[in-house]
This record gives C-alpha cells, sequence and structure tokens, in this order.
C-alpha cells in the first residue's frame, strides 16, 4: 500500500548530462524493490510545443509556467506514488531563466524574480533528495532529441542551477557523469530506509 507521504527525489542541471537516464535507472531499480514509481517529466519539449520560450530565450512568463507546472505535476504524482522522481526539479527553472539574463546581458525585475524565487522556495521543502548534473564540457551534445548547440548558454546553466540551489541552501548531491553507480546506490539505500510499498506505476 502507498504510504501517505512519498519519497520525492529531484534532478537537475544543464541538459545533456544524463538526468534522464539517470532517473529512468533508478526508477527500474525501484520497481525492482516494489515501490510505486511516477516519474515527472521535463517540461522542455511540451513548452516548445504550445510556443513558450525556452532555453537563452526564457522569460518571466516561461519561467512562471515552468514553475508552477511543475508544481502542479508534482503534487498530482504524489496522490499515487510511493517515489516520485522528478527531472529538473523546480529550483532548475530559476537557474535557466538567470542564465538567459546573463546570456542576454539584461537585467531581471526585482519584483518578478521575487515572486519566482518565492514560490521555488517553498515548494523546494517538499525534495527529500535533490541531485544535480555536473558539466564534463569535454562530453558532446546527446543525440537521443533536438539539443541547443549553443555551449557557452549550456556552460552559463550549469553555473546558474548551482548558484540556485546554493541561495536556496538547499543540501543537494553532484551527479558526475562518471559518478551514476554511486549515486544510484545511495539513492536506492535512501528510499529504502524510508518505505516499504509494492506495485510500480508507468
Amino acid at each position: 500500500m502507498r504510504t501517505k507521504s512519498p519519497v520525492t527525489i529531484g534532478v537537475l542541471g544543464t541538459h545533456s548530462t544524463g538526468k534522464s537516464i539517470f532517473l529512468a535507472r533508478l526508477g527500474r531499480a525501484l520497481c525492482r524493490n516494489n515501490f510505486q514509481i511516477v516519474t515527472v517529466a521535463d517540461l522542455g519539449e511540451r513548452a516548445k510545443r504550445i510556443g513558450l520560450p525556452t532555453l537563452f530565450n526564457h522569460t518571466y512568463v516561461s519561467t512562471l509556467w515552468f514553475i508552477t507546472r511543475g508544481i502542479s505535476n508534482e503534487l498530482e504524482a504524489s496522490l499515487h506514488a510511493d517515489v516520485v522522481l522528478v527531472d529538473r526539479a523546480v529550483p532548475d527553472a530559476l537557474g535557466y531563466y538567470r542564465a538567459a539574463l546573463a546570456y542576454c546581458e539584461e537585467q531581471p525585475d526585482a519584483i518578478a524574480v521575487m515572486t519566482l524565487e518565492s514560490m521555488m522556495r517553498s515548494h523546494s521543502e517538499q525534495y527529500d533528495l535533490l541531485l544535480r548534473t555536473t558539466l564534463d564540457p569535454d562530453l558532446p551534445l546527446g543525440r537521443n532529441k533536438s539539443r541547443d548547440p549553443d555551449l557557452d548558454f549550456r556552460a552559463l546553466a550549469n553555473q546558474h542551477v548551482l548558484q540556485v540551489l546554493l541561495d536556496l541552501d538547499h543540501s543537494h548531491e553532484k551527479l558526475h557523469s562518471d559518478g551514476h553507480e554511486a549515486v544510484l546506490d545511495r539513492a536506492l539505500a535512501f528510499a529504502n530506509s524510508r518505505l516499504t510499498g509494492a506495485g510500480c506505476v508507468s
């Protein structure tokens, strides 16, 4: 039977650094341990389909959409899972917005940013474990989906996502490109120490 308070594990970091691959592996491992799993997918492709600006074109409006839609999806997932896996936890959106502003050499509206930060801070208390991928500039962009080829923006996103976490003062663990096995083991041990359950939700 599903526990009343699911464990929420979020992964965030700049694009093409292994977030989705890691979460898929973690989800399969948790299912083998008979936990109910719901994965909250990355919203990037959906944002593009409905015409929202993304990446270095990120705006206050698109960031607000990512944060509010992400929160909504995570809350819905928590009703049906022992473990909620989040591909791009909410602080990721603010990091990308800050990176877009830096890339375009623009200054943010202070009140708008305070609004975004307030929502992010309040919701981030729900994450039991945050994992941040690290950028290895020697690794090429993945080819499994359309990727932004601008390596300068990719590096800016990496920098600003980290800074958001530091500003938030939320503990997190680094997920290096060559360290998935060790982090996978620790994430499984963390979930196992918190939960018992049966069955999987795809």
